[in-house]
């Protein structure tokens, strides 16, 4: 396991993190309605 490997391996899971995080920050927030019913006594 010569070569760097662990951090080879380490540095691009550190970049796969960062592109998905800044492409999580980018998305548009959901917003969730919450429906009422109707009739009041249920």
């Amino acid at each position: 396991m010569a070569d760097n490997f662990l951090e080879r391996h380490r540095e691009q899971y550190e970049a796969k993190k960062a592109a998905w995080l800044k492409k999580k920050k980018h998305l548009p927030k959901q917003k969730r309605l919450l429906e009422k019913p109707e009739d009041e006594a249920l």
